[in-house]
């Protein structure tokens, strides 16, 4: 199941956390980021365990957003023991990439 992360809970469940979060930046509203969302859900179930995946919604998180410039969502962000790795994925992202990527992290 897919984390929820909110300005409330970051600092602690991604900052604080080890091992490999993804965190997906997206809006209710954003279009690419329904696409974006399911992907999100099937990468969640399928690496339970092994890493955590999540969504933070923007427009109720401002704080976190504007700390890690989110100008375009989706974003995804992956960190790895509280610390970014690689660059910021703007705009919808393949299953097949972001799997890739989680992997060579693991």
């Amino acid at each position: 199941m897919e984390m929820h992360f909110t300005d409330e809970n970051f600092a602690t469940e991604v900052e604080q956390s080890k091992g490999v979060v993804v965190v997906d930046f997206y809006a209710e509203w954003c279009g690419p980021c329904k696409q974006q969302g399911p992907i999100v859900e099937k990468l969640a179930e399928e690496y339970a365990g092994k890493a955590k995946i999540g969504k933070m919604d923007v427009d109720n998180s401002p704080i976190t957003g504007q700390k890690f410039d989110i100008m375009s969502i989706p974003t995804l962000i992956i960190f790895k023991d509280g610390k970014q790795v690689g660059d910021s994925m703007i705009g919808l992202q393949q299953a097949s990439k972001l799997k890739a990527t989680i992997d060579s992290l693991l």
